[in-house]
């Protein structure tokens, strides 16, 4: 009993010490972007490895944040975080919307509207890249926050769509049968009785898409052209010398501070985020 007792205890200590070296391997960039963030810049990548610096060069931050010219990194921030309050509200809004349509109601050309939805999720987006700008040029809408915002409004990405749409089908109909016999009509349906048992699937959807929108480098890139509307990426980009003279610590300071959103609403959201994956609509 007792070499069980000690073959099943060796077993957990392996795993742990696996697991949490393991663990330390996947976080070890984001701890070596923190604590390079306040390191001197010699020390950057001639001690790369190693995690506690000579000394603290805490001013990386406030030089960081000044920015460039007039632009301080304040301003990247309060762009990158209008833009993606929108485009998560716009997301949410008429990725619901469109999802409870294909999941709950019947209608012409259902079947090969829903194969057109497939498809778009399996089209890569430089695909639609050109045919984009040149639509957003004719309208005026380069060098504004309209091309970012306004997709986001009209279905948003094609994946959210499929994931609420998946996450519908679980939702037992006998509940959408009985507020009909109610008196509830169809957006009734969709307001008093869908929408509040999509909340997993819906913090889920909202977490993603402000990862995405706000880690986003390649729209702002395209559609941005003044500094005064440039979002977080493109002012981390700004640091970038072409000469070789980058200010690194600064870049990472801000680089950083970038981050902290995220983790904030992960921390906060997590239970959600876990549920909307992993269930499929009721307990």
């Amino acid at each position: 009993m007792d070499n069980k007792k000690n073959q099943r205890l060796l077993r957990d200590v392996i795993y742990y010490i696996f697991v949490t070296a393991f663990g330390f391997l996947m976080v070890y960039p984001i701890l070596w972007m923190f604590v390079s963030s306040v390191k001197p810049a010699t020390e950057i990548f001639n001690n790369a490895l190693s995690l506690i610096p000579s000394m603290f060069m805490w001013e990386n931050y406030p030089i960081g944040w000044q920015g460039f010219g007039r632009t301080g990194f304040d301003v990247f921030f309060r762009n990158s975080a209008f833009v993606t309050t929108f485009v998560v509200i716009g997301t949410i809004c008429s990725a619901s919307i469109v999802a409870y349509g294909f999941a709950r109601l019947n209608f012409k050309f259902k079947t090969a509207l829903f194969a057109c939805l497939m498809a778009t999720v399996m089209l890569p987006a430089q695909v639609t890249m050109i045919p984009q700008y040149i639509l957003f040029h004719n309208i005026g809408w380069v060098n504004t926050f309209y091309p970012l915002i306004v997709p986001a409004f009209l279905g948003g990405a094609p994946f959210f769509v499929f994931l609420l749409i998946q996450f519908i089908r679980g939702i037992p109909r006998e509940l959408d049968e009985a507020a009909i016999v109610d008196g509830c009509s169809t957006f009734g349906i969709f307001w008093r009785i869908i929408l509040p048992l999509l909340k997993p699937a819906l913090v889920t959807v909202a977490l993603f898409s402000f990862m995405w929108t706000w880690d986003d480098f390649l729209a702002p890139l395209i559609y941005l052209n003044s500094p005064d509307l440039h979002t977080v990426t493109i002012g981390l980009r700004n640091f970038m010398d072409a000469d070789g003279g980058t200010k690194w610590g600064p870049l990472l300071a801000m680089s950083s501070l970038s981050l902290v959103p995220q983790f904030i609403l992960f921390a906060f959201f997590q239970k959600y985020l876990v549920q909307g994956i992993a269930t499929t609509g009721l307990k």
